[in-house]
């Protein structure tokens, strides 16, 4: 109670606001076990060679990009929707009631939008995948906007996520904090010219070494956390 009260007392002023966009899979949720799954039965179905390398290299893109790299080779566009329609179905099969927020988030959550910060969904999963995530977790109310792949050209490392994020709420990309846990996420987020919260749920402190603060879990976020991180943009 006083770690909230004191992030309150810090809470950015009207016309200072602060963004928070959250990557979807392997940050709000664990979905990655239920993603490599899906892609390996999308392999066996479809004969490729699939392995947990390829998988975690390509965790955090979008279908399009992947599923060249899974074929090894170039693939028609109609061949790549109706494999990703199909990948995309068995992952929601997968996860149909199996979905929990990940330690800490919600409360998070909470602290975040009392102390006014607005908050966005960036990912670069399809919509109905957020929806089932946003149902199953009961968590829409928290958001004031949400990005998914059908919004952006560019796939991640492109900045082209959190940038529409920043649109949608209204905000310069300089007072939004992006938290992921992909490399290409992270790159996105420092495209975009936002600060980014790295989270050790699918990689190594190695690997997420670029993000300007990593975290083991939610449980170590506050408001006034993101707030430090924009200090000088908030002065």
């Amino acid at each position: 109670m006083k770690a909230a009260n004191s992030s309150r007392r810090s809470a950015p002023e009207q016309g200072k606001q602060i963004g928070v966009v959250f990557d979807l899979d392997g940050v709000l949720v664990d979905t990655g076990p239920f993603h490599k799954q899906s892609w390996y039965d999308l392999a066996a179905k479809e004969g490729f060679d699939m392995s947990d390398e390829l998988f975690y290299s390509t965790f955090g893109m979008q279908n399009y990009a992947i599923i060249p790299v899974l074929a090894g080779r170039q693939v028609p566009a109609e061949e790549i929707e109706r494999m990703s329609e199909w990948k995309e179905r068995r992952y929601r099969e997968l996860i149909a009631d199996k979905l929990e927020l990940m330690e800490g988030a919600r409360e998070l959550l909470e602290d975040l939008k009392s102390n006014g910060f607005l908050l966005a969904i960036g990912s670069s999963a399809p919509r109905a995948n957020l929806d089932v995530v946003l149902k199953c977790c009961n968590i829409f109310d928290y958001f004031n906007a949400c990005v998914t792949g059908e919004d952006v050209r560019n796939s991640k490392p492109a900045p082209d996520t959190f940038l529409k994020a920043a649109e949608k709420l209204k905000l310069p990309p300089q007072r939004c904090v992006v938290i992921e846990d992909s490399v290409p996420g992270i790159q996105a987020g420092k495209a975009a010219g936002m600060a980014v919260v790295a989270i050790t749920t699918t990689r190594n402190r190695r690997d997420i070494k670029d993000a300007d603060k990593i975290i083991d879990s939610f449980t170590e976020l506050r408001a006034d956390v993101f707030i430090n991180l924009l200090t000088d943009i908030l002065a």
